[in-house]
């Protein structure tokens, strides 16, 4: 897997696609595309295009990894 420009949770770009959800989630693009459907998921729809901003991507990211900060 190719490794991520990003260091911290802080240099995320604002919205995040579908490949970005999987690697803050260390998940499959596969599982990101099909949580990024699900109805109770943080994603807004921009023309036919699926985003997700960083704030949502961030606290899952670190309510995943067990981290209390």
């Amino acid at each position: 897997m190719k490794e991520s420009v990003y260091k911290t949770y802080e240099e995320l770009p604002l919205f995040l696609n579908a490949k970005m959800v999987a690697q803050v989630l260390g998940i499959a693009p596969s599982s990101a595309y099909e949580l990024m459907h699900e109805s109770n998921f943080p994603v807004l729809k921009v023309g036919s295009r699926m985003v997700v901003p960083n704030t949502c991507a961030t606290i899952l990211a670190l309510r995943n990894s067990g981290s209390s900060s």
